[in-house]
Order: structure tokens, then sequence, then C-alpha cells
């Protein structure tokens, strides 16, 4: 928050994991420095919620929280916002109605949206109009494919909590057919151990006549039901009741989702599971489970055979990633399944189909390396320290590099270890690789040990600004840059390569072809000779 840009930071953190805590701390930062605060939610439960929270923990301190909701009467949102213009509210909680017109802050600091992936694009375009040069604070436990890959790509912040509570337990989670049988059980074992039951049911028109099977089938359970459509005040009164105890069922829609914290409901039963999203299921079991005690989750569906196939592989998954902390893991699995949408427009999955996938990852990924070292180069300078001249270096060559058939015996390994050396960055990563491929298959043999002078070979050449080496027939060809690059050709690192040439002319040359020099070696024995030559040159 104290750098010279403005902050845009993803903190995923499974639920649970204390990400509610993070944003308060950030909020009273930005309060202490007298800037407001706001505080986007998907709902008025959540909003309510999030409310109590930050005023029970800043009670004591100089800091005016206040919320907005469907709960709360026109008056008294009228004088909320009122307060707010004049600069006397600090934090202000609010779902959607937070993006109106008619909320304006005197002086806004920090925007933090609460589960991001609940907010549609059109609600997240308002959000950006909020966003100039204010600090943004995005949490969740699964963010949806399109905001993962812009934080695993660089164009926002990431942090991630992977440490869980102590003694937090995981959520046992099992896929069944839908069955009166599994709720009734699940419900009485629930009841014998004095704990509470979510029913998530996702459709208002039956879930009445849910709830009367529930009653019908443990007839000692106290059962309420709860949706969106209720008045705020009857809506507000039945989940009271539920989190101090008085009901031990709750029917609901999803709305249950988003950050509730009752440490005494530890078994979630999710009806027609297959319609909802990865990160729907996974935020619905992270509300069971929030004590020490042991906590289930199942999911109903009909006959899995009928499902379709990405139905099949978000339940599979979901069992899969049950463990503490794999909130981030559910999240990739569901890049995965995705794709990961058009970053800059309203669709928010599918895949880059007409380029293919890496290609488009490494043009943006080149077009945000090139905005931060050019047009935003005083904001990120502490973040870049040099500047390289070409953002990637082609090496063909007649030497044998390769890990052979006969140290990595599967090829789908053998393939990820070529990516892995592909993406490796400097010396001490390197030497961690070679590392661990030692401890897991034994000394390494030649042909991995010229791959990896090959990997040496392609950062020098990236800093002395080459975009093409060819290693053969006991020569080499090094491809300059396009002769239009008038700042390599000003450089210093040209200046050295044209001295080399005049101090050994026998053995070296420039040769000018179309629209490019090319500088040739003669005598390559190796490529240990090879990256002699390029180090004096960079050196």
């Amino acid at each position: 928050m104290e750098m010279p840009h403005p902050m845009d930071r993803l903190v995923c953190g499974d639920v649970g994991f204390g990400k509610t805590e993070v944003a308060i701390r950030a909020a009273f930062k930005a309060v202490a420095d007298n800037k407001q605060v706001a505080v986007l939610v998907p709902t008025t439960i959540l909003a309510t919620q999030h409310y109590k929270t930050f005023q029970s923990r800043l009670e004591a301190l100089p800091c005016n929280v206040d919320y907005i909701n469907r709960f709360r009467t026109t008056k008294e949102i009228k004088e909320t916002l009122k307060n707010l213009k004049e600069g006397k509210v600090d934090i202000l909680i609010g779902t959607h109605r937070i993006t109106s017109k008619d909320v304006v802050f005197k002086d806004l600091g920090l925007l933090v949206i609460d589960e991001e992936q609940k907010f549609g694009v059109k609600t997240k375009d308002k959000i950006k109009e909020l966003k100039h040069n204010v600090d943004v604070l995005t949490l969740t436990a699964t963010p949806i494919p399109r905001t993962l890959h812009f934080s695993l790509m660089g164009a926002r912040d990431l942090s991630v909590i992977g440490t869980p509570p102590p003694n937090r337990q995981p959520v046992t989670t099992e896929l069944h057919n839908f069955s009166n049988e599994i709720i009734r059980d699940a419900v009485r074992f629930e009841l014998q151990r004095r704990g509470q039951v979510f029913l998530v049911h996702n459709r208002i028109s039956d879930i009445e006549s849910i709830a009367n099977k529930v009653i019908e089938l443990v007839p000692d359970a106290r059962v309420a039901y709860a949706h969106g459509q209720m008045e705020g005040p009857r809506l507000e009164k039945i989940m009271l009741k539920f989190i101090e105890g008085e009901y031990d069922v709750l029917v609901s829609t999803n709305i249950i989702e988003s950050g509730l914290d009752i440490p005494n409901a530890n078994t979630i039963i999710i009806n027609r599971a297959h319609m909802f999203g990865l990160s729907d299921l996974h935020q619905m079991r992270g509300r069971v489970g929030r004590s020490n005690k042991k906590a289930f989750c199942y999911l109903l569906t009909p006959s899995l055979v009928n499902l379709p196939i990405d139905s099949r592989k978000r339940l599979s998954a979901l069992e899969e990633f049950s463990d503490l902390g794999d909130g981030f893991k559910v999240a990739m699995r569901d890049l995965d399944i995705r794709g990961a949408g058009n970053l800059l427009g309203g669709e928010q999955s599918g895949f880059i189909s007409d380029l293919g996938f890496d290609l488009y990852n490494k043009i943006l990924e080149d077009a945000v390396k090139e905005l931060k070292e050019q047009e935003f180069k005083e904001l990120f300078e502490k973040e870049i320290s040099a500047p390289q001249l070409t953002s990637d270096c082609t090496i063909e060559t007649d030497f044998e590099i390769l890990i052979p058939e006969d140290y990595v015996k599967n090829t789908s390994e053998r393939l990820n270890f070529y990516i892995a050396a592909d993406e490796l960055k400097n010396e001490e990563e390197l030497q961690k690789f070679s590392e661990s491929l030692t401890d897991r298959f034994g000394v390494l043999p030649p042909q991995v040990d010229d791959l990896f002078r090959l990997v040496r070979l392609r950062w020098e050449a990236q800093k002395a600004g080459f975009e093409k080496i060819l290693l053969k027939n006991e020569g080499m060809k090094v491809y300059l840059p396009p002769q239009e690059n008038q700042k390599y050709y000003q450089s210093e690192l040209f200046g050295r390569v044209l001295s080399f040439v005049q101090q050994f002319p026998r053995r070296c040359r420039l040769k000018e072809t179309k629209k490019r020099l090319i500088f040739v070696v003669d005598e390559i024995q190796s490529i240990e000779d090879a990256f002699e030559i390029l180090k004096q040159l960079t050196q």
C-alpha cells in the first residue's frame, strides 16, 4: 500500500483461513492515513455479518464503520450517504449498491472486494470507475479462471494464505446419488453430537417441500428454510435464530455460500450439486468445518452416468481436493476445465482458440513486460532491475541436447522437464533443478549437462541482445536485432561485438543480409566454447 503506484492485489486463501482479518487490518491502515475504505460484498447477509465483524474489531478505535444493504430503510441509507460524502464514515460495507451513482466518497483510499468471483462483468466495469488511483484488495478462495490467470501472468499481484488455523480438520467430501436415507442419517448423526446442518436446495419453488421432507425424515429436528426473495426482516430473523442455535437444520438456496461463519454447523448437504460451478461448491463446503470438529459435505446428484462430462469433472475435482488449503488447487483445476477467458472482454471463460493458449500467454506477458519497462517504468523501477534488449533467444544446434530415454523413462515426465528447464531464470534455480534430477534419477548423463550449458548460453545471449543462435558444423552464427533497432546499435553491447571482431579477425566476422547483421565465429568445438565467447561480450 505504500508503493508509489496503486496496489492491485489478489489474496487467495481457503475458506476460513483469515482473509477478512487481512482486510480489516488493511482498512484500518488506510483509515489511519485519513483515507476512506469501501468494502464490496456479494450478498445482503454477508454485508450485515461483515459490519458486525468490523464493528466489534474496531470499536475501541477512532474509526466509524457503516453499511448499506436492502435490510436498511431509505432514511437510514440517506443518512449514511450524507455522512460518507462529508467524510464522517471511514469504512462503508455494502453490496452492489456501493457502485451506484449516489454513493460519493470524500476521499476513497482503499477498495476491498470480497468474493470477487460473485460479481458479473458489468459490476466489475463499474468497480473500475471507482478504482482510479485507489488501492484494491481482492479476496477470494477460488478466483475465476480469468482473475487467476491475470495474477499468474503478473498483470496483478498475488498472495496466497496457505497456513490453516490451528486444530482445523479437512472436510470429508462424499459424492452420492440422491437418497432420503443419506439425508436422514447425516442429519441424525449431526444432531447426536449437538451440531447443526445446512441443506442447500437452489430452487425457491419447492424449497418448502424439501424442508417438510426433512421434518418427515427426522421428526425431532427443528427445521427452517431461507432464500433471497424473502422479506429482509424475516430473512434476517431466521439467519440470526440459526446462528444462535434455535434451529438444527437450515434448508436454503446458495445465499449461505459467501462468508457466513457458524462454527456449530458441521454438516452440509448439497442437493443437485451438478448444477453448481466448482468455486460455488467449494465455497459452500467452506461453511462447515470452521471449528475443531470433524465436518462432512455430501454432494447429491441424479445418476452420474447421465451428467455432462464437465459436471463429472467438477464433482470429482471437489472430492479429490478436500484437504485444508486446497481452494487454490480447485481454482487451478477450474482454469483447466473452463479455460482462461477473454481477459478484456465480457466472457469469463473459454479458450483463445485461434492463437493457441501458450502463444497467447506469451504475447500477453511480453505486452505487460513492455508496458512496465517503457510506459510505466518510473512506477516499476524497483521491480525491473535492468530491462533486457530481447525477451527470448532461439538456439538451433547439431549437438546432442536431450534427456535420454534410459535416464527418464516416462515420456510425459521428460516433456515436463523440458518445459521446466525452459522456464529457469537464474543459476540458483538451475542448481536446484539439477539437484532434484540427480536425487530422483541418479548422476546426470553428459547430454543433460549439455542441456544445462545450453540454458546458460541462452541467458548470456539474452543479456547480449541476440535473437537467434545457430551452432552447427563447428561454427556459431549469432543473429543481431533488426537494423531499425537504434537503441541496440548505439549501445555498449554492440560496441563490444565490434571490438571482438577487430581483436580476432581470423576467427570471427560480421556478415550483412537483407535486414540483419550476423556475427559469425569459427572453431566452436562445444557449447562451452560458445558460452565463453558470449560471456566475454556481456561482462
